[in-house]
């Protein structure tokens, strides 16, 4: 069917629907609620068996009853099924300078073929610099890592060592043909959840000093793993081999062999991490996935936008939102205007969004104490003075954190009209990895001084180091 669904509350509804398949061209909107698939209530059905009723041959009709919020009646959709392929790379596209930008969700089968394909497409404006994003990517097939690192790097190249107590699991792989720009000047972005193959592209263009690294550590999963059945319907995962980068640098992070009291496996020891060197001499250091060149401090959000994302309020103020504006602006342009933000926290009156706050959680956890040790009598003034402070200081939020929400809000609210590739797009102006790196490739000079570790940029995420003069 080409969507996602999530169940609220024993409803099952739809999370976000994908462009260009069949629930995106019969209009089927997020916040839809599925009511009955093919005649059958969906009453007390779970997301799985829900899921399992949606699939079905390729070409084979479907039908749906949906309940739209803020329609007095249901709706009778006729859909017929496809085959549903995700693309590796969900949007590639131009920034501003003249730079290319490339998202790359997952390595699964062709992910290098899509790359290589976004990469000409975008050759075509004559680009002077590319972004390859690969935030929150999990990885997948290692030779689909290889072959994206060759159409930066020359042939012959070494990517990545595989390492194994028998000799049949240690392998080289190397890149095999003739690069497709190996001189393009190139930013490879990454986060906490940029893991396994991720980090291998990374990890190698970083070694070679190909390309300027920037965001945050990655997730450091260095591990060849293989599963073998056991009786029972169970099964073992036992680890034999892990993943080096050129430089002979490990990426994971987490040392199995070594368990605290607890039982809980710990991160690689600073006394045991080793410096290596990548092509230019700048040093790198294993035992903690990739930390990059250029780090930027990650997005925290306040606890009201927090609260209001989680419990599904700013997703229902983008569905009522869609429901009664049939189309907005430019996905990149939209703006959520101040009349509109009030309307927002009308709509906010008639729900419940209340939250604890840390400050609230610490007064609870301290009249606690004073109960057990019979001395609230005397403390009860101070303590319902100060939580009506806080309580006061809450309502203010709205207005305090207006930026951050509407940020959100706006997301959430393109994403129903452009799908991902509007989410992306709307958030670029937001993006202070993005930003950052096209900062970086519109100065050639700061591009040479950090691959050719000057200054500061010569140890790249040494323990203990201080990295205020790389962070942004």
């Amino acid at each position: 069917m080409g969507a996602t669904i999530s169940n609220r509350a024993g409803k099952v509804v739809v999370a976000e629907p994908y462009a260009g398949f069949p629930a995106q061209k019969a209009d089927i909107r997020a916040g839809d609620e599925f009511l009955e698939i093919n005649g059958v209530s969906l009453k007390g059905k779970t997301n799985e068996q829900v899921s399992s009723m949606l699939k079905g041959s390729k070409g084979t009709p479907v039908k749906l009853r949906i309940q739209r919020p803020g329609m007095p009646k249901s709706m009778e959709l006729n859909l017929t099924r496809e085959e549903i392929r995700q693309n590796n790379v969900p949007y590639y596209g131009m920034l501003s300078n003249n730079v290319g930008y490339i998202k790359l969700d997952k390595f699964l089968e062709n992910s290098a073929q899509e790359v290589k394909d976004a990469l000409a497409e975008l050759k075509k404006n004559n680009i002077n610099g590319l972004v390859l994003d690969l935030r929150f990517n999990g990885g997948g097939i290692l030779q689909e890592a290889v072959k994206i690192v060759n159409l930066f790097v020359d042939k012959g190249v070494t990517v990545v060592i595989q390492k194994g107590r028998n000799r049949e699991k240690s392998i080289t792989y190397n890149t095999f043909s003739t690069p497709l720009e190996p001189n393009l000047p190139l930013v490879v972005l990454v986060n906490n959840r940029s893991a396994s193959a991720s980090e291998i592209v990374a990890g190698s263009l970083q070694d070679l000093d190909r390309a300027v690294v920037i965001g945050q550590r990655s997730f450091g999963k260095g591990l060849v793993q293989q599963t073998f059945n056991l009786p029972y319907n169970s099964l073992v995962k036992v680890t034999v081999a892990k993943y080096y980068t050129p430089s002979g640098r490990c990426i994971q992070a987490l040392d199995y062999t070594h368990r605290d009291t607890d039982g809980m496996v710990v991160k690689v020891a600073d006394s045991l991490i080793t410096e290596y060197k990548t092509k230019s001499g700048r040093s790198v250091y294993d035992g903690s996935g990739i930390f990059p060149d250029v780090f930027v401090k990650p997005m925290r959000y306040s606890l009201i936008t927090q609260t209001l994302a989680s419990r599904y309020h700013i997703f229902d103020y983008a569905t009522q939102y869609r429901n009664l504006k049939t189309s907005i602006g430019d996905a990149k342009n939209f703006r959520l205007s101040d009349a509109e933000y009030n309307d927002f926290i009308a709509f906010l009156s008639k729900r419940d969004y209340n939250y604890d706050t840390r400050v609230e959680k610490l007064l609870n956890e301290l009249r606690d104490e004073a109960e057990k040790e019979n001395k609230i009598g005397d403390l009860k003034p101070e303590f319902d003075a100060l939580k009506a402070k806080v309580s006061h200081s809450k309502k203010n939020d709205l207005v305090l954190f207006k930026d951050e929400i509407r940020k959100v809000l706006e997301s959430e609210i393109v994403s129903r009209y452009y799908f991902e590739k509007g989410r992306l797009e709307q958030n670029f102006k937001y993006d202070n990895e993005l930003n950052e790196a096209q900062k970086v490739l519109s100065d050639k000079s700061v591009l040479a001084s950090i691959l050719n570790g000057e200054g500061t940029y010569k140890s790249i995420g040494k323990p203990g180091e201080d990295y205020s003069a790389n962070v942004k």
